[in-house]
């Protein structure tokens, strides 16, 4: 298996479309933890992008930045950086869209776990 482009396999509620709906494990697993699940996803609007990846930019004491891609069929369709402050346990500015930050969230966890912080963002 890839390795997870949010650091770890999570669960959780589909946000593709609107109504709550939780996927089973292999659905989760297959395809919504990688991403490009256009045509395989029946949730998923044709027009809407089908991943984002994160990567860590900088991180010095209590201050950590991710650029993050999105992107629609395999090309960039948006980017940019957040900034989250271990100090007040958030990203400044916080994003506008809940799923993207419980995504950036779950990669920050991710990460930390992997350099041996045990503080979840």
């Amino acid at each position: 298996m890839p390795p997870a482009p949010l650091g770890d396999i999570w669960s959780g509620c589909c946000c593709a479309a609107p109504g709550e709906w939780r996927p089973d494990a292999g659905t989760v697993e297959q395809l919504c933890n990688f991403g490009y699940a256009r045509d395989r996803c029946t949730r998923l609007p044709a027009d809407a992008p089908d991943a984002v990846r994160f990567a860590i930019s900088h991180d010095q004491g209590s201050l950590i930045r991710i650029y993050w891609v999105v992107e629609k069929s395999h090309l960039p369709f948006a980017h940019g950086s957040l900034q989250y402050s271990s100090g007040a346990a958030q990203f400044e500015p916080a994003p506008a869209d809940p799923c993207f930050t419980a995504q950036a969230r779950a990669y920050l966890a991710a990460y930390l776990r992997r350099k041996g912080e045990s503080t979840r963002p």
